[in-house]
């Protein structure tokens, strides 16, 4: 009987090993601290653990992984097997996605924002490009159109622009520059140091970031509606462990995507409700852009912005007017659905 039972208890235990090597875990790279913009990520790896029955879960580290500006270095190398990025922070190596934040869209809400990005990712200049880097785009990580916090006196003409040091990334930087600003792209993770220390006067940050990194408590003034873009954040996966996974666990991770991304919708909504009560409790001055600036701000930079970009992409072989075609005609489309 002894030897029964210790028999039985190999099999037992080696069953254990097998179904633990059997389990599916990903390491997944972002940076900061959970907050807004993270939200979808943490969804769906709540929900790909829910579908599979804990058999496909995913470690979220929050800079213990990668900096900001190498994750998408990481999966290409297979580092880790999911991240987010933004595409200013090394626009050469994603030039496809940084259609999305060119200036002056007229996109109005994260709905949009969601559907633009959803479109430029399905196209397979996209997954081309990514693909380089061993990467498959999963989801964007909509953002509102930026906007300033700055110190000292409220900068709200085009002359209040000049020489203005602003933290802007890809397309917002290069608008402000059209102006006479002088961006810097620190990443985001940086911004509060470089307003602290007076390396910047004013940072461009959704009202998310503005928050979780912590620019708000220098500011004296926040612009309420400049709106002269945004960035684009792509959650990528590794295709090597895309590929690798069975076809339930790839069924629970793509059936997830959207119902992620509807939550971080919601989550945000909850977020920007509360921004006045924000605003007011920390003694920001919320500042209103008069309309003829704004006309005048998108009139020197939307126009320039958008050929310089096509022109440079069909250089490189990339299909720049399409894809800058693709954006406004979802964009409308959108629009005329009533989102």
């Amino acid at each position: 009987m002894t030897k029964f039972l210790s028999g039985a208890a190999v099999c037992a235990i080696s069953f254990a090993f097998v179904s633990e090597a059997a389990a599916t875990e990903w390491n997944v790279s972002v940076w900061g601290k959970r907050r807004a913009f993270t939200e979808h990520v943490e969804k769906i790896a709540e929900l790909v653990s829910e579908k599979t029955g804990g058999e496909f879960t995913m470690n979220i580290s929050y800079g213990g992984l990668s900096k900001n500006r190498e994750n998408l270095d990481g999966i290409s190398i297979g580092a880790f097997e999911m991240a987010q990025f933004c595409a200013g922070y090394h626009a050469d190596k994603n030039r496809v996605v940084t259609v999305l934040e060119l200036p002056f869209l007229g996109v109005e809400n994260l709905e949009q924002e969601r559907a633009v990005s959803r479109a430029v990712y399905a196209h397979p200049a996209a997954a081309e490009e990514m693909a380089q880097w061993n990467a498959k785009l999963l989801m964007t990580s909509p953002m509102p159109q930026y906007n300033l916090v700055g110190t000292g006196e409220p900068r709200t003409t085009l002359e209040d622009f000049k020489g203005m040091r602003v933290r802007a990334t890809g397309g917002l930087g290069k608008a402000f520059e059209a102006v006479g600003a002088v961006p810097t792209s620190v990443t985001a993770t940086e911004a509060y140091q470089a307003m602290e220390s007076g390396v910047v006067d004013t940072v461009a940050f959704a009202q998310h970031a503005h928050l979780s990194f912590g620019t708000i408590n220098q500011a004296d003034w926040w612009t309420a509606n400049l709106n002269p873009g945004t960035v684009n954040c792509p959650v990528v996966v590794n295709i090597d462990a895309y590929e690798s996974l069975s076809d339930n666990e790839r069924e629970a991770l793509d059936s997830s995507v959207e119902e992620a991304l509807d939550h971080y919708l919601a989550n945000y909504a909850e977020l920007l409700k509360r921004w006045d009560a924000v605003l007011e409790e920390k003694g920001v001055q919320k500042v209103e852009i008069a309309p003829e600036v704004l006309e005048e701000f998108r009139a020197a930079a939307a126009a320039p912005a958008r050929d310089a970009w096509i022109a440079d992409m069909e250089s490189q072989g990339l299909p720049g007017q399409e894809l800058y075609d693709l954006v406004i005609k979802t964009l409308e489309e959108v629009k005329a659905g009533g989102s």
